[in-house]
């Protein structure tokens, strides 16, 4: 019976102990989360505005032109800045073998959809954490006010459940913001990868072509 009162009293010990903490991540997490959003905002109004380009009439444009042509067309259109040093990489190794130049282009695709991952994995952290440290947040400080219910003291008890309130609604402000961020952003980088995998498998169809007619 010691044993057990002694590892309640150590259990007791760690979940107060956790509180400070659970707090100062759920207040992080909701700074992050803002701080997501205005940078989304901030991608809405520079990035998505500019992405006004005619895929179609620009791989037209890429038939019966050389490398550096093409790249002065890729140059003069509306492509985001990563597009273009992705394509850019592509034709500065135009002379390499077919299967070569498939594996950099398949490796240059790779590349930005990891850098995408690498931008949503923050959100999609939060949205997962955030809730979860809310709740953590939220009952820790009920153990205390149903001691002090018990007691007859109902401040403390309205104090715990002020925390407790508060961190649930901190969890879920920081988590639906999180989600609302990370599902926006995964569509237009959906979008960005596959018109970059568009105008890629069209330059490799161009250049390949070339080194067939320099070969004969």
């Amino acid at each position: 019976m010691t044993v057990l009162i002694t590892l309640k009293e150590m259990m007791h010990a760690v979940s107060s102990g956790l509180l400070i903490p659970a707090i100062a991540v759920l207040l992080f997490m909701l700074a992050l989360s803002v701080v997501e959003l205005g940078g989304l905002l901030v991608e809405a109004v520079t990035e998505r505005r500019k992405m006004k380009v005619d895929i179609p009439e620009l791989i037209n444009g890429f038939q019966e032109r050389d490398a550096a042509e093409i790249m002065q067309q890729v140059e003069r259109v509306l492509l985001f800045r990563r597009q273009k040093a992705a394509i850019r990489e592509l034709l500065q190794n135009k002379d390499l073998p077919a299967v070569s130049l498939q594996a950099l282009a398949r490796r240059l695709l790779t590349n930005e959809e990891l850098n995408y991952v690498r931008i949503t994995n923050r959100t999609d952290l939060v949205s997962r954490l955030g809730p979860m440290f809310g709740l953590m947040a939220t009952l820790i400080p009920l153990g205390p006010g149903l001691i002090a219910l018990g007691e007859g003291d109902p401040r403390v008890l309205a104090d715990s459940l002020l925390t407790a309130f508060d961190a649930t609604v901190t969890g879920l402000a920081a988590g639906g913001i999180a989600f609302a961020v990370s599902r926006l952003r995964k569509r237009w980088y959906e979008d960005y990868l596959s018109t970059l995998e568009a105008l890629m498998e069209s330059l490799l169809e161009v250049l390949q072509r070339g080194q067939r007619f320099e070969e004969k």
